[in-house]
């Protein structure tokens, strides 16, 4: 409760956003604190158990309530993004927390965003510097696919949205062929199948299979192991969608 308490008071005291989402981190350490003091009753003072619960809150990692601050912060601009506010937008975005994080904690995230930050201004520049390093890449890979995911959920991935899923890339570091092959799953063309393999249509069989092969690498569900279901379902997704790409490409050339 007090770190919501704290993204308020932040916002306020602070800098708009920013100073909400550092209100929101303080508070998240403070409630840190109250819970291990509850559950381990350890012996030493008050400061010094502080002092150690904030040490591990501050360690270069972002904590769960704010990442999920700084997700859903994202998912605004995207939605945003074609100048319309699509309600099939809002539940995909909406559902896909509560398959995360669960009813309670994803309407608790949105009653802090609605409050907080909904009618401010949202920077992507800010929130990625944020967030890159404090998630590994494949993370990141998966926040794209979840930003597209919700640009299809009104039936269509607009132009407009896809400046800004690119935009947004750029500032997660994604590199250009990750970008194309994530968009690629969603915005089909002719050549999709090649592009979610970051291969050309000029490639050999053997190009395509050595490329098959690194995608499986990189998209298997694996890599997310140690995130919540959401994440690694997408992370399924994703792998489904290289596996249909090469099928594809293999009927296409009788391989």
């Amino acid at each position: 409760m007090i770190k919501y308490i704290g993204a308020v008071v932040g916002y306020f005291l602070g800098r708009g956003f920013f100073g909400a989402v550092i209100g929101y981190f303080l508070g998240s350490a403070v409630d840190m604190f109250m819970d291990q003091g509850k559950k381990t009753g350890q012996g030493g003072s008050t400061g010094q158990r502080f002092k150690t619960v904030f040490e591990q809150a501050t360690q270069q990692s972002v904590s769960p309530g704010d990442f999920e601050l700084n997700l859903l912060s994202l998912a605004s601009i995207v939605i945003k993004a074609d100048g319309k506010v699509s309600q099939n937008e809002l539940d995909y975005a909406r559902q896909y927390f509560v398959r995360a994080y669960g009813k309670e904690r994803a309407n608790a995230t949105f009653r802090t965003f609605n409050t907080v930050i909904k009618d401010r201004e949202v920077s992507a520049t800010r929130i990625c510097t944020y967030l890159n390093s404090r998630t590994r890449y494949e993370v990141r890979l998966q926040i794209l696919h979840f930003l597209f995911g919700i640009a299809q959920a009104d039936g269509q991935v607009s132009q407009p949205e896809v400046n800004v899923l690119g935009t947004i890339a750029g500032y997660f570091r994604i590199n250009h062929q990750d970008f194309e092959s994530i968009k690629n799953m969603f915005v089909k063309k002719a050549d999709s199948a090649y592009k979610i393999l970051e291969i050309d249509k000029s490639a050999s069989n053997d190009e395509v299979k050595k490329a098959f092969r690194t995608m499986v690498k990189k998209y298997h569900p694996d890599k997310l192991m140690d995130m919540d279901e959401a994440y690694r379902a997408g992370a399924e997704e994703k792998f489904r969608n290289v596996q249909e790409a090469y099928e594809q490409i293999q009927k296409e050339r009788g391989m």
